[in-house]
């Protein structure tokens, strides 16, 4: 019995990996803005804060004329935490920009049945999901690459010690942790692209999960690049409360950004 319980967890484990998919929240008709918001919800890349930062934000999106889709993308997994390098399938980079890239040109190629925008489909993002978001802007050729973007409290460096988010750096790489070079191409503040979109950038300078530094590094090499961007520096409301936190209520500085930014 200990044998097979062992085995349907590790079935279970598995799985996870293959339940990538795109969930939509349209709005009502006579309430649509024409603009589309794919939600990538954290989780150190190892798992995915599907309610939290997946749900409650596509509702919420939704219930302001935004057609929302969560973004179930592939990721290292329980299993991974657990047993690394034993861990089968391995899901790592590229894949999660892969997800999110396949997941753009769904929703553009089918703009007229969403009744969205073709070219105002923007990603938001949160922590590691936030990273994701961000390596769209960065890697994506122009009919994959979002509108915009929005990265909450997200993971930006791979290369700065000090700051760094490690758990999410080790579950990106995977067996290529080591590789150094592929830790600066994902560092999201370095080689920013002259056609970066815009980006709305918050966090908290209370978060104890992922350095509010991140953030920091990246408005800077944002404001250098010339990218058109907004940074929200909250003093307080930690980490990983999608839209519950009373004192870091980021939601209407987006919705006033994309207004303003998106045309």
């Amino acid at each position: 019995m200990k044998r097979l319980s062992a085995i349907l967890f590790l079935l279970f484990l598995c799985c996870q990996a293959f339940g990538q998919k795109l969930v939509p929240f349209l709005p009502e008709p006579e309430k649509s803005n024409g603009m589309a918001v794919i939600v990538c919800p954290g989780g150190s890349y190892y798992w995915l804060s599907r309610k939290t930062e997946g749900a409650d934000v596509a509702e919420k999106l939704r219930e302001e004329g935004y057609a929302a889709f969560v973004l179930n993308y592939r990721h290292a997994g329980t299993r991974y935490f657990l047993f690394r390098h034993l861990a089968f399938p391995q899901n790592h980079y590229p894949d999660a920009l892969e997800d999110l890239g396949a997941a753009i040109k769904e929703v553009r190629s089918r703009a007229s049945e969403y009744s969205v925008d073709p070219d105002r489909v923007g990603a938001l993002g949160f922590s590691a999901g936030g990273h994701l978001a961000l390596d769209a802007g960065k890697e994506l050729e122009s009919g994959s690459r979002p509108s915009f973007i929005a990265a909450v409290y997200p993971v930006v460096t791979m290369t700065d010690e000090e700051i760094v988010h490690d758990r999410s750096r080790r579950a990106l790489l995977g067996m290529k942790y080591g590789d150094s070079s592929l830790r600066k191409k994902l560092s999201m503040e370095l080689d920013i692209p002259a056609d970066m979109p815009p980006v709305f950038l918050a966090t908290c300078q209370d978060d104890s999960v992922v350095d509010y530094r991140n953030s920091v590094v990246l408005d800077q090499a944002l404001s250098e690049a010339g990218v058109l961007h907004v940074f929200k520096l909250f003093e307080t409301g930690g980490h990983g409360f999608g839209l519950s936190s009373q004192t870091a209520d980021w939601l209407p500085f987006f919705l006033d950004f994309v207004g303003k930014c998106v045309y």
